[in-house]
């Protein structure tokens, strides 16, 4: 095998788009490590700004910008595992998420709502339940083409009742046997979370550990905030063992700018800001490159995935994940 096949260019499993030479890559990276080491990423969080200034980074306490400097950024990425798995209950429904490896598929959501069919083209939209997460986690396991369940919609029948979040985990692990990537996960919820892996190893906290049934994602804010809550997720799930998606959902020419190359510079920086948080929380921490980047549709208000830019931006993410030698997870065409 030649140094340019890599498993997912050899087996045509999935579609590919190059966009970028090596030098317009080094070039998006020179722009990046320059936004974080003179500008810098706002740090909503005391115990992931305390993290950064331990390390060397320059902090604002009144603005709370956080300034990383290129050493620290490289650091991190040195640190950061090329593979992981991402276990499911059953040992033959594990995925290896790697570098360059082969190209595997999940749901996304977190959709709210949920339409019945009432036949004769009548339709009922509705909140969305827990009953309802267990049926798409259900028809997730059964799917051969969906290697792991992303949490597809809310419980919302449990929404200031009780912790949704910890029962939309509960019900997704009880309804399918693939892996489960948790989208909204609530930083104070965490350690529930990781004591609910525990239980399902007996009580073995290295096992939970070591082979975790579950991965989060979190979002910064964009432009360039890691908030309290995405920061505490990044922290705890390092120092948990669990997988984190970063996922940077930057809207071009909304919440980041109008031009591409723009927005995949302040993408990348957030990315790489949660990256090094990982790092910083616990070396070695299993971290995803993650996007659902698009377009902000300036005459509706709203941010279109369906529409050829998200195409576009996920094949660039996509590239800069690989530049990095990291894992990656982008929004499909």
């Amino acid at each position: 095998m030649t140094n340019n096949q890599y498993p997912g260019r050899v087996k045509m499993n999935g579609i590919r788009l190059e966009l970028f030479s090596e030098d317009d890559l080094r070039e998006i990276d020179y722009a990046t490590k320059d936004v974080l080491s003179t500008y810098g990423v706002q740090v909503s969080d005391e115990e992931g700004i305390k993290l950064f200034e331990d390390a060397g980074c320059e902090v604002n306490y009144e603005t709370k910008m956080v300034k990383i400097p290129v050493k620290l950024v490289n650091w991190a990425l040195e640190q950061a595992p090329k593979k992981f798995y991402l276990y499911g209950r059953d040992d033959d429904r594990t995925v290896i998420q790697m570098h360059k490896g082969d190209v595997h598929f999940t749901c996304f959501g977190t959709g709210i709502q949920m339409c019945d069919y009432l036949g004769d083209g009548k339709y009922n939209t509705r909140d969305s339940t827990e009953a309802d997460l267990a049926n798409c986690a259900k028809i997730v396991d059964w799917a051969d083409n969906i290697d792991y369940f992303s949490l597809a919609v809310s419980a919302r029948d449990w929404a200031g009742v009780g912790a949704e979040d910890v029962h939309e985990m509960i019900t997704s692990i009880k309804n399918t046997s693939k892996h489960f990537h948790h989208i909204d996960p609530v930083a104070e919820n965490v350690d529930f979370y990781f004591e609910m892996l525990k239980a399902y190893y007996g009580g073995d906290e290295k096992m939970a550990r070591d082979r975790p049934i579950m991965s989060m994602l979190v979002c910064p804010t964009s432009p360039l905030e890691l908030s309290h809550n995405a920061a505490q997720v990044i922290i705890k799930g390092a120092r948990y063992g669990i997988p984190v998606n970063v996922l940077s959902m930057a809207m071009a020419g909304g919440s980041s700018p109008i031009f591409l190359a723009g927005t995949l510079v302040t993408h990348n920086a957030e990315i790489l800001s949660g990256l090094v948080l990982a790092q910083l929380a616990c070396p070695g921490a299993k971290v995803f490159y993650g996007s659902s980047t698009t377009t902000f549709d300036l005459i509706k208000g709203t941010a279109p995935v369906g529409s050829p830019e998200l195409a576009v931006i996920s094949a660039s993410v996509a590239k800069l994940g690989q530049y990095y030698g990291l894992p990656v997870f982008v929004a499909g065409m």
